[in-house]
């Protein structure tokens, strides 16, 4: 899927794999390590929106010739009408309020041009697309009769979680995005298969990967919110007219209808040509191909460079790259070699992610650190203003501004919920901040808290903490790693938090929390963990010397629960640590033996509640903050 290329993250990852191929396979061959050969490597690209298909056959060929392309004509697929109806967008108009407008417009534009068939309407926002559907609901009485609400509607409802989305669908309209419950995202999908729905409502989570097709499909505005205002998507708009009339439905025409302010001649006519991402994260990816030692000296960087598609188009369209007006094809050669790669490599030498001597190229500890756990070089240079004696509340901040998560939107409906935890009396979080959640970072630093602290169960949130601690246990493990690798010298306790920051994001559980986890005892969910706790059984050796019947009693369930949960605890590991100071002492250098003993090894030998393996975490500091070990 080529058309992914202009994509910020994905994208810049693809082009560099190709390109890595490419440079691997005209590497000479003592250059190339065993598992490094891509010898006789073929490559497919395929898109249906790509009007620069030339760029991408250059970008793809190598020095036997131009790689084949093929442009497909309309035979091969259901004629697509496009259609863009304008409204007006008055002064006195927000862009909100526009958008709003635009819900009042669907059912005359469903009733016109949908022949009955299947609906798909993308729409910029979860949010916007529960409004949609639902005002849609409220004015569209034709949307589909009694006889076929009943029949076959009725059963697939009483299987979703949301209500709202149950009453939705029984009157043949729902909505899908990522906010929703996996279960529920799958029903819908399967009911929109079977034609039994007339519309669904979606976000872009739709337009790429998901095979739905629809004979009509509307894109409710060109334009969507982002931490910077509206930006225009064409790419992503393209995508989703494209999954108007698939030939699966067996359809012979199909409709994309666009509705917005302006005609975007350009989009329609698909003559948005297709750029590259990768100067966005290139020095990322710059380390990565030198730690991977795809690059070994200068030469073969400038080589790198020349085997992207981002060389490709910057000499076509350098504007689109920043390049200054009127610059040669050589002068804007010589400054996308220089100033881009060139540059790129100096700041990874500068901060000693890799070492440069007479030309040659040698990944360092710390380059290999950021490439190995995919981090950003903002997070790297941001892990190198610690100073060492960093408390675990400084370090949840760090966190909280790694570039990792510029991607979390802070919405307008969140900020009372967050406000809410953070100035909460009773410590919902252990570090509150001063004044309200204004920031992206801010927000990511309230949601961090209250899900270590398991007080947060607010399911409209739930997809951005999956995002935050899915990254953050990448982010922490590197963080620990980095701060290990740095100098001993004062900077023992930075370390010491760090690797318990990293373990409290693997278990999302601060390290002294009374809370018992789902995934250390199965039987044991967060309201029953809270029961627990506030009956005084703060410990698994509480839960496994009280009475069976004490949790029974406690958490108001039947037997044998209680000798369940004791059963749990019974076979999770129990490790004794042993330190004994030994027979070698002096100045300078002591001898520490340090034994780590299993202490119920017998009653895990038939059935084990944890995983079978375990792991710790050697460190040993003295009292000038030095770390020693």
């Amino acid at each position: 899927q080529v058309h992914t290329v202009e994509d910020e993250s994905r994208g810049a990852t693809l082009e560099a794999v190709v390109s890595r191929m490419k440079t691997l396979i005209f590497l000479p061959r003592d250059a190339l390590q065993p598992l490094h050969t891509c010898r006789g490597v073929r490559i497919i690209a395929v898109a249906a929106t790509i009007p620069n298909i030339e760029d991408i056959a250059e970008w793809l060929s190598d020095r036997d010739g131009t790689a084949i392309f093929i442009k497909l004509d309309g035979k091969h697929r259901p004629k697509l009408r496009k259609i863009v109806l304008g409204f007006p967008f008055y002064s006195v108009q927000t862009a909100f309020k526009f958008y709003l407008i635009l819900n009042y417009k669907l059912a005359r534009v469903i009733q016109t041009y949908s022949e009955q068939k299947p609906t798909l309407i993308f729409c910029a926002t979860r949010r916007s697309v529960q409004q949609a559907a639902a005002t849609l609901a409220k004015y569209a009485k034709f949307m589909i009769d009694f006889q076929h609400r009943q029949s076959h509607c009725r059963k697939h409802a009483s299987h979703l979680k949301d209500i709202k989305l149950r009453d939705l669908l029984m009157k043949g309209i729902a909505y899908h995005h990522a906010g929703m419950a996996a279960s529920d995202r799958r029903n819908i999908e399967d009911v929109f298969l079977q034609g039994e729905l007339r519309v669904l409502f979606s976000t872009s989570t739709l337009a790429i990967g998901v095979n739905l097709p629809a004979h009509l499909v509307i894109v409710k505005s060109t334009m969507r919110y982002t931490r910077g205002g509206m930006l225009q998507e064409y790419g992503e708009t393209l995508q989703m007219i494209g999954r108007a009339g698939r030939p699966q439905q067996f359809d012979v025409s199909a409709t994309a209808v666009i509705l917005t302010r302006k005609k975007y001649e350009r989009m329609l006519s698909g003559t948005q040509e297709l750029e590259s991402s990768l100067h966005i994260n290139l020095t990322e990816h710059l380390n990565a191909e030198i730690v991977l030692h795809t690059i070994t000296d200068v030469n073969v960087a400038l080589d790198w460079i020349r085997s992207t598609f981002l060389y490709i188009r910057a000499l076509k369209n350098p504007k689109h790259y920043k390049f200054p007006a009127g610059l040669s094809k050589e002068d804007i050669e010589k400054k996308l070699l220089s100033e881009l790669c060139l540059e790129s490599l100096n700041s990874l030498a500068t901060f000693k992610l890799n070492c440069m001597q007479n030309g040659d190229i040698k990944p360092t500890d710390v380059g290999r650190l950021m490439a190995s756990y995919y981090i950003a070089f903002d997070t790297i240079k941001l892990f190198g203003t610690l100073q060492g004696s960093e408390a675990m509340q400084d370090l949840v901040n760090l966190v909280a501004h790694c570039r990792e998560y510029k991607y979390i939107a802070l919405r307008v409906n969140e900020k009372k919920t967050l406000n809410t935890f953070n100035m909460a009396k009773n410590h919902t979080i252990r570090f509150p901040m001063p004044g309200k959640i204004k920031t992206i970072e801010m927000k990511v630093n309230c949601l961090i808290q209250p899900q270590l602290g398991c007080v947060l169960q607010d399911f409209a949130l739930i997809q951005d903490i999956a995002k935050i601690f899915r990254t953050g246990i990448r982010l922490t493990k590197c963080l620990a790693e980095f701060l290990q690798q740095k100098d001993k010298q004062n900077n023992f306790q930075a370390v010491l938090n760090a690797v318990h920051l990293a373990k409290c994001f693997r278990a999302k559980l601060w390290k002294n929390s009374p809370v018992f986890k789902q995934q250390n005892v199965s039987a044991v969910s967060f309201s029953l963990s809270s029961a627990l706790v506030n009956a005084g059984l703060t410990s698994f050796e509480k839960i496994y010397t009280v009475n069976a019947i004490g949790p029974v009693v406690i958490v108001n369930r039947h037997p044998p629960f209680g000798n369940q949960i004791k059963e749990a605890v019974q076979h999770l590991p129990k490790y004794q640590v042993r330190v004994e100071q030994g027979n070698k002492y002096y100045k300078g250098v002591a001898e520490v033996i340090i034994t780590v003993i299993l202490k119920n090894c017998a009653d895990l030998q038939s059935h084990r509640t944890a995983p079978d393996n375990h792991c710790c975490t050697l460190l040993l500091g003295n009292a000038d903050n030095n770390l020693v070990y």
